[in-house]
């Protein structure tokens, strides 16, 4: 392991994954914090917003020429989608060594990235400076299939239910808690951008449906698929355990694991294995906190991945 420290500048520090960003990267024994930019927290301590952060640290406001040249080993970019473009610019031009982490969808479908699920895509890993982390339902999807990958024999179901964080701090309906009360809120129930990745990393059709609750953090996600040949309930949780055996952020549990137990947690559950009366359908059940395993920790993931340090390095565990 390097016994360099690291730096590591935050864009878009204001949202509720640059609040777990600070906390993680402040904690780590390897990095510390460059800079963390927020237009509307501008000029402002960090302390005074960011509970478990002790520094001294201020919020810049830092535009894209501004943030590349702060000179940081690492820039994570915590933006909502269609705002990385003018920052991955810049820093291709002034800091090409840079490592870049982006959160939002923006270079997900991007090649010339090194897609970010570190569970499912570390060996894609050989060096790559920048870096798409997957989406929080995407990674819940992703980690629930895998599995079956081979075994599948058609479309795969997905219904998604995520807390209303994962909507962001701009005002909408879905984080609109009146609106939410005793609600769950469908929305965009084809063609989400998720289902688009999912299918696109796993080579296969995934049909996902999103819901929005009234709980402020992590998902739930239900797998439903039939597959090719029989299995029992055993052989199908066998199979979990296997795939994720070495995996410190994946637990394989029995019966389906509760949203409530998951938030404010770093890694999945993934339990609730069911089959049908024919053996070919079956369930599945997958949960996450959005803003950790779903956004944050999977961005630390990846950085230690990119500096050579343990992928759990500053993970609590």
């Amino acid at each position: 392991m390097s016994h360099l420290i690291r730096t590591v500048g935050i864009i878009g520090a204001r949202g509720h994954t640059g609040a777990e960003l600070i906390r993680l990267i402040h904690g780590h024994p390897s990095m510390e914090l460059a800079f963390v930019s927020s237009r509307e927290l501008d000029g402002q301590r960090v302390d005074a917003h960011i509970d478990g952060y002790a520094g001294e640290l201020h919020y810049g406001n830092h535009a894209a020429d501004a943030a590349a040249g702060q000179g940081a080993d690492a820039v994570v970019l915590a933006l909502p989608n269609g705002k990385a473009a003018p920052f991955v610019a810049a820093l291709d031009r002034g800091a090409p060594g840079t490592v870049v982490v982006d959160l939002s969808a923006d270079y997900r479908f991007d090649d010339s990235w090194y897609y970010g699920l570190p569970e499912l895509t570390r060996g894609r890993y050989g060096g790559q400076r920048r870096i798409s982390n997957p989406g929080c339902y995407a990674t819940a999807m992703q980690l629930a299939i895998a599995p079956l990958l081979g075994l599948v024999d058609g479309p795969v179901q997905a219904f998604g239910v995520s807390g209303y964080s994962g909507a962001g701090t701009t005002p909408s309906d879905r984080n609109n808690v009146g609106l939410l009360r005793d609600n769950l809120m469908p929305y965009a129930l084809a063609g989400h951008v998720h289902e688009r990745e999912v299918g696109r990393q796993l080579g296969m059709q995934v049909d996902f449906m999103p819901h929005v609750a009234a709980h402020f953090r992590g998902i739930t996600m239900t797998v439903n698929a039939h597959l090719s040949a029989s299995v029992d309930v055993d052989s199908l949780a066998a199979n979990y355990r296997e795939r994720y055996a070495s995996e410190p952020l994946v637990e394989i549990v029995e019966d389906a694991p509760w949203v409530s137990r998951i938030a404010g947690r770093h890694g999945v559950q993934i339990g609730g294995f069911t089959v049908g009366a024919d053996g070919r359908r079956v369930v599945v059940v997958a949960t996450l906190d959005n803003l950790l395993k779903g956004a944050a920790t999977q961005a630390l993931q990846n950085l230690n991945l990119a500096f050579g340090f343990a992928e759990t390095a500053g993970i609590p565990l």
